[in-house]
């Protein structure tokens, strides 16, 4: 049954790239980090994940489950995942995004590059 329901959330991802676009997206995917988020810890951890893991339909999933969630993504090994960490963990729980997440990365540097140029001055 859970199963399911990450292929069921895995499914959604590509659509909603194609009715969103790359930029909106990504401004999606940050909003349901907010969500998830501890607030004081500006995190996503086990226990964040608990509480909010109605939110993307994931209530019935075991706390090994959602522990192992964050393993996953947790690339720099201090117990949750930043904003970064879990934008790259949706992308690599669907596959048909990984072939285009390239082309958005790349757009997504670019404009935080221009950005960064003018807020300089």
């Amino acid at each position: 049954m859970a199963g399911t329901r990450r292929n069921d959330f895995e499914d959604m991802l590509p659509m909603m790239a194609e009715k969103l676009g790359g930029e909106g997206l990504i401004r999606e995917l940050c909003n349901g980090f907010r969500l998830l988020m501890d607030k004081e810890k500006g995190l996503i951890t086990f226990e964040s994940l608990k509480k909010n893991s109605a939110f993307l339909g994931l209530q019935d999933l075991r706390d090994d489950e959602l522990q192992s969630m964050v393993r996953e993504g947790d690339v720099n090994g201090d117990g949750g995942l930043d904003q970064m960490e879990f934008c790259v963990l949706m992308f690599r729980l669907s596959p048909e995004l990984m072939q285009k997440s390239e082309d958005w990365l790349e757009y997504a540097l670019q404009q935080e590059f221009k950005t960064a140029c003018f807020d300089g001055k």
